[in-house]
């Protein structure tokens, strides 16, 4: 089992940062893909970011390449999400998933889900 928890959510104006952190605890945290999905209200969770566990290669949706960069810190069992250049489409809850496939961008593919963790970007 693994328990994700995400932090460092909050409201911020169009064109500012904010850094997310997801804090796992439980087995291996390095032996796992680990992922960043976001859910606007009324449409379907969608792929951020993606960072693999052995290689730290790193995978991105096109709508935040350039902008946002996933990072890990296998020794405090946390995965990042810096997201700079915010706009209001970034609106959304925030997932960190803990993954069986590396780079993927399908939610299937992630067993272990934290709470979610909302970002409000105003204009």
């Amino acid at each position: 089992q693994v328990q994700l928890v995400e932090s460092g959510g909050g409201l911020v104006q169009a064109g500012g940062s904010l850094r997310l952190s997801c804090a796992a605890s439980g087995r291996t945290f390095s032996m796992y893909p680990m992922g960043w999905f976001r859910q606007a209200p009324g449409k379907e969770r969608e792929f951020v970011a993606a960072i693999n566990g052995r290689t730290i290669s790193t995978y991105y949706a096109d709508s935040v390449k350039g902008r946002f960069t996933i990072s890990r810190d296998s020794a405090k069992n946390t995965v990042y999400l810096q997201m700079n250049s915010l706009r209001v489409d970034d609106t959304a809850v925030y997932y960190c998933a803990a993954g069986v496939v590396i780079g993927s961008k399908e939610v299937r593919h992630y067993n272990y889900w934290g709470q979610g963790t909302q970002v409000t970007v105003s204009s």
